[in-house]
């Protein structure tokens, strides 16, 4: 009899809505606590942040840059040499430029204030940056080689915009047309193309030791792949660089590039300033 009051008893206490309560937190606090320690917890909350990219190489002297990259890419051979073959020739116009703010003033800013003997471009598209840089590094007397990162497929809507570009066998042609540019504009001594994604040059040119004074990066849009463009471009940044980039204001992906370049600015503690479209974050400020 005992026995059956105090389980009465018990089941009163437990039932009061105040410590079914109590209890609840607790058990779910203690449940918490004992599946934490499945977690990693040097994983959070930094993991975003975390780059598991390769060991850069020895550096390459920046005379080196262009035979370096031959070697690695081309064996040893100008990708320029005897272009166009004949079977394309009849498909390219002499010369096609196209882009969005390639001609705004912050390239002559940064190539008159930092005076990069290797810019790095990715995203390039046909080219019209890259020919912009060139002929100011030209006009300068600066002995500048221009690595232009590319896969030159564009984007999944490109053909929407640009039907009149031919499309042999399902190839848009971005690369060799932006090829003829470059040979057209007798550039092909200052620029080269490297025509693979963003991720995997980056990281091959981090191997083979290739970092550049100036690094121009549009490519991706959209939040992820800006941040992980720039986190990827930044281990390549000579020291004394600067790296900047477009669409800073673009509203794709919710301020995808703006929002990926704010982050990275302020986890690192850098500053960001704006011309235009263009981001520019000065590393060594």
């Amino acid at each position: 009899m005992s026995h059956t009051r105090k389980l009465t008893s018990t089941s009163k206490i437990i039932n009061h809505p105040k410590i079914r309560i109590v209890l609840l937190i607790t058990i779910t606090f203690t449940l918490g606590y004992f599946f934490s320690s499945f977690i990693n917890h040097s994983v959070f909350p930094t993991d975003h942040f975390r780059y598991s990219l390769p060991q850069c190489g020895k550096t390459v002297p920046p005379d080196e840059v262009r035979s370096t990259i031959l070697t690695a890419f081309y064996d040893d051979i100008s990708p320029y040499q005897d272009f166009p073959p004949p079977h394309l020739a009849h498909l390219l116009e002499p010369k096609r430029l196209q882009g969005w703010g390639s001609n705004d003033v912050v390239f002559a800013d940064l190539i008159k204030k930092n005076r990069p003997q290797t810019i790095l471009e990715i995203g390039t598209f046909l080219g019209a940056s890259a020919i912009h840089m060139a002929n100011l590094t030209r006009d300068l007397d600066l002995e500048t080689q221009i690595i232009c990162l590319d896969h030159f497929r564009a984007w999944a809507g490109f053909r929407d915009m640009f039907k009149s570009l031919p499309m042999p066998n399902g190839d848009i042609m971005l690369l060799q047309q932006f090829m003829q540019n470059v040979v057209t504009l007798d550039l092909s001594e200052t620029i080269i193309p490297v025509p693979f994604s963003a991720s995997s040059g980056l990281d091959r040119l981090c191997e083979l030791g290739i970092l550049a004074d100036l690094i121009e990066i549009d490519a991706g849009h959209d939040f992820h792949s800006a941040w992980d463009d720039i986190n990827r471009a930044y281990k390549l940044l000579r020291p004394g660089g600067v790296m900047f980039g477009h669409d800073y204001f673009n509203k794709q992906d919710d301020h995808g590039v703006g929002r990926a370049v704010d982050l990275f600015a302020k986890f690192h503690g850098f500053k960001v300033t704006t011309s235009n479209q263009h981001w520019i974050i000065d590393v060594f400020a």
